[in-house]
């Protein structure tokens, strides 16, 4: 299934130019248009699946074997690489910006200029730890 104004599967369509480093039936590795640092790759499915929850699992593991595969050849490429990010926004409220489940796959040296600038975590109290992730447990069993 596409989507006719989602950007991503007008690339993946081949209706749109990419830089594509690695492609399968199911999936498609390209270079961003607005890289964080040169070699930032996005993999994509090229069904239209906005959310994490529409992978299937064969889906989502083939994206991340694929994000590993090129997070190597990152390392092993004359770009520079000292680290590699994945990341991956699941809604707007998650700054997913296109509506296209994607994993974002950028090299990462001392220096770059990325930076998560709200920082991490908030330093909960254990009980507060433990209530969430009974909350979650149960969501997992399917409960409440």
């Amino acid at each position: 299934m596409t989507t006719d104004g989602c950007v991503f599967c007008r690339i993946a369509a081949r209706e749109l130019d990419a830089s594509v480093v690695l492609e399968s039936a199911t999936v498609l590795a390209f270079l961003d248009a607005d890289p964080v640092t040169p070699g930032h790759v996005l993999v994509v499915p090229r069904a239209h699946l906005p959310t994490l929850a529409d992978l299937d699992e064969d889906i989502a593991a083939e994206m991340f074997l694929v994000a590993r595969s090129v997070a190597g050849a990152l390392r092993q490429s004359s770009l520079r690489c000292d680290g590699v990010n994945l990341f991956y926004a699941d809604g707007e409220a998650a700054f997913q910006e296109v509506l296209h489940s994607h994993l974002h796959v950028f090299p990462r040296f001392e220096g770059d200029g990325f930076t998560i600038e709200a920082g991490w975590g908030s330093n909960p109290q254990r009980s507060e730890l433990d209530a969430h992730a009974a909350e979650i447990r149960a969501a997992l069993e399917g409960g409440p």
